[in-house]
């Protein structure tokens, strides 16, 4: 048993497929399964459920992969641990973003640390905070910048920003009217929101203490943009986060823009990444660059 035979084992956990499994690892197909069957000949156990169009592990094979993730990451470290030896801030570094945050910050950032760090390879990728956790545990992310604190002890964050929350509507709406907007004064079964997954949407629906789900409009999309979009042609309002507004997303003529005068009405921005982490030097530099683009825009 090595390392690789490890590698092809989690590949075929997160692909379920050899086929899929083969091309993330660079192999091919032969060559991936008949290292993992050697690797099952080796331990004596069966630990992948075959099947004509798919593959998963078994319940044994879940308990080997438990065990493999802990020895993968240790590798990373140990790969990491002797980069920074010579140079902390080289190298790939591989970061993650939510989409609600991603097109307003992202641009910048990567601008930034490309010119501060010269020698660092910068891998960028965008999803939903589930997903980018799992990335983070599994090794496949060194950080992400999330908006939601840490649901495990593996993880821990760097504080980036307090960001205000703002409500968008059609321009003529009675909004309009109202000069110190509360959460009270909006009309929740014309909102707009994203999609279950998101978690601007959990924090939206908690910011308006809904008590039912149901009282939002049916109304919901994946994107940002396409909230905003809605709005402009009158289909309903949202509330969105500031740097929609500070980077221009919001300058419609068709759309007003107010912010909420509750407390709660904010987000917290952190760059999150694991607990065992040995590039905690870069970590923190690159957090300390992205809070000042947060806080120039």
């Amino acid at each position: 048993m090595n390392i690789r035979d490890l590698v092809y084992l989690r590949a075929i956990a997160r692909h379920r497929h050899f086929g899929k499994a083969a091309e993330n690892c660079n192999v091919s197909q032969p060559t991936l399964s008949v290292q993992l069957q050697k690797l099952e000949a080796t331990l004596g156990v069966i630990l992948i459920e075959r099947t004509k169009r798919a593959a998963m592990l078994t319940p044994i094979g879940e308990k080997v992969l438990a065990l493999a993730e802990d020895a993968l990451g240790a590798v990373d470290a140990i790969h990491s641990i002797t980069a920074d030896a010579s140079d902390p801030f080289s190298g790939q570094f591989r970061f993650g973003s939510i989409p609600t945050i991603s097109p307003f910050l992202v641009p910048k950032v990567l601008g930034v640390l490309g010119e501060k760090f010269p020698r660092l390879e910068l891998v960028f990728r965008e999803n939903i905070t589930e997903r980018l956790t799992e990335d983070l545990l599994n090794g496949d992310l060194d950080a992400a910048i999330l908006a939601t604190p840490t649901e495990t002890p593996r993880l821990m964050a760097i504080p980036l920003y307090e960001e205000p929350l703002m409500v968008i509507y059609p321009l003529g709406h009675d909004l309009a009217s109202l000069d110190d907007l509360d959460v009270s004064d909006l009309p929740l079964d014309q909102m707009i929101l994203l999609t279950e997954g998101h978690c601007f949407r959990d924090q939206t629906v908690d910011l308006c203490r809904l008590q039912s789900k149901m009282t939002l409009s049916e109304t919901s999309v994946t994107s940002l943009e396409t909230i905003i979009s809605l709005v402009a042609a009158g289909q309903g309002i949202s509330i969105v986060p500031a740097l929609a507004h500070s980077s221009g997303w919001l300058d419609r003529p068709q759309i007003g823009v107010k912010p909420l005068r509750s407390k709660t009405a904010t987000r917290q921005l952190n760059l999150t990444f694991r607990k065992s982490s040995p590039r905690r030097a870069l970590l923190e530099a690159v957090a300390e660059q992205m809070a000042r683009v947060l806080r120039e825009g």
